[in-house]
C-alpha cells in the first residue's frame, strides 16, 4: 500500500468514527453499516504493508563559463557550488526546527546531509539525495523535502515581482537567507547559471544577469527586515495554514501573517482572541512593497 493510498485509509477511519458518535442509538441500521464500515478500515489499516516514504530528490545543473562545451565542468566551481547550495539547504531545514544563531555551527547539521547519487544525464549537474538514518511517519515531510521545496521556492521568488518575493523572505531565517545569497553569488561570480528541479517543479536562470538581479534583489539595500513589537489582540489563526490575524492598538486594519515554522502550538492563539496582549513580529519589506509580518514566538499571555 503506498503512502496515500495509506492517508485516505486514516481519514476515512477519522470520518467514519464521527459519522458513528453523531448516529442515535435506535438508529440501527445506519450504526450497524457504519460500525461493519470501521471494522473493514480498522483491518485493513491493521494489516496494511506500507511503502516506505521516499526520501527528497533534487537535480542541479549548471551552465555558462565554468562549463566547458560537451566536455565538462570546472572541479573547482562544481565543489563551491554543490557545497554553497548544501549549507543553503541545511539552514534552511535546521532554522525549521529553531532560529538560527548569527554565526557558529548549524545545529545537528548532520541530520540535513545531501547525497550526490548521479550525474545528471544529458547536462552538466548532479542528482542529489536527502540521508535520511530512519524513516519518518508517512504524514510528515522531512526537514531536508521542506528546506528544498523552499530553496525552490525562494529563488523562484527572486524572478517575480515584490509581492513574491516578500512572501518567501519574510518566512526565511536570516541566516539561512544568507547563505542562499552565498550560492547565488557563487553562480555570478563564475558567470554560470543554474537549474533546480525538485518535485516536479524546476526554477532556471537563463542567463547570468537575471543571476546577478536575483542577487540585487536579495541584497540587504533591497530588503528592510525589522523586528518589531506591536500592542493589540488576536482576531484568529489558521494552525494549518501557519497564519494570524492581528488588530494593533489604535488601527482600524488588521494584519495579517505568518507564524515562524519553529513555534508551536499555533492554536493557543484561538483560546485567546480579543485579549489585549504584547507580541514580536519581523516586518519585511521588498523595495517600496507591502510589508510582511512574521510571529517570531507565542507571547507570554499572562
Amino acid at each position: 500500500m503506498n503512502r496515500t493510498d495509506y492517508l485516505h485509509l486514516l481519514s476515512e477511519r477519522e470520518t467514519v468514527r464521527a459519522l458513528l458518535a453523531d448516529t442515535p442509538e435506535e438508529d440501527v441500521i445506519d450504526r450497524f453499516s457504519l460500525e461493519d464500515r470501521l471494522s473493514q478500515i480498522e483491518a485493513t489499516i491493521q494489516d496494511a504493508q506500507i511503502d516506505e516514504q521516499e526520501p527528497a530528490r533534487a537535480r542541479l545543473t549548471f551552465n555558462g563559463r565554468p562549463v566547458v562545451g560537451s566536455h565538462g565542468i570546472f572541479a573547482d566551481f562544481g565543489m563551491r557550488a554543490v557545497s554553497s547550495f548544501t549549507e543553503a539547504v541545511a539552514s534552511l531545514a535546521a532554522s525549521l526546527v529553531a532560529p538560527l544563531a548569527a554565526s557558529g555551527p548549524i545545529p545537528n547539521r548532520e541530520q540535513y546531509q545531501l547525497l550526490i547519487t548521479n550525474t545528471a544525464l544529458g547536462s552538466f549537474g548532479f542528482e542529489l539525495e536527502e540521508f535520511r538514518g530512519s524513516q519518518l511517519p508517512l504524514e510528515q515531510a522531512s526537514q531536508v523535502a521542506q528546506a528544498l521545496e523552499r530553496t525552490q521556492i525562494l529563488l523562484s521568488s527572486t524572478l517575480g515581482n515584490d509581492d513574491e518575493l516578500a512572501d518567501a523572505v519574510s518566512e526565511t531565517d536570516p541566516r539561512a537567507l544568507e547563505k542562499v545569497r552565498g550560492f547565488l553569488q557563487v553562480l555570478a561570480d563564475s558567470d554560470a547559471v543554474c537549474t533546480l528541479q525538485w518535485n516536479e517543479r524546476s526554477v532556471r536562470f537563463s542567463n547570468v544577469s537575471q543571476v546577478r538581479s536575483s542577487l540585487e534583489r536579495l541584497s540587504q539595500d533591497n530588503l528592510q527586515e525589522e523586528e518589531r513589537t506591536l500592542v493589540g489582540k488576536f482576531l484568529g489563526a489558521l494552525p494549518n495554514r501557519r497564519a494570524f490575524e492581528f488588530l494593533p492598538d489604535g488601527q482600524k486594519e488588521f494584519i495579517s501573517g505568518k507564524v515562524a515554522a519553529a513555534v508551536q502550538g499555533i492554536e493557543e492563539i484561538n483560546r485567546h482572541v480579543q485579549q489585549p496582549v504584547t507580541i514580536r513580529v519581523m516586518e519585511t519589506r521588498v523595495g517600496k512593497g507591502k510589508p510582511r509580518y512574521l510571529l517570531l514566538e507565542l507571547p507570554d499571555w499572562t
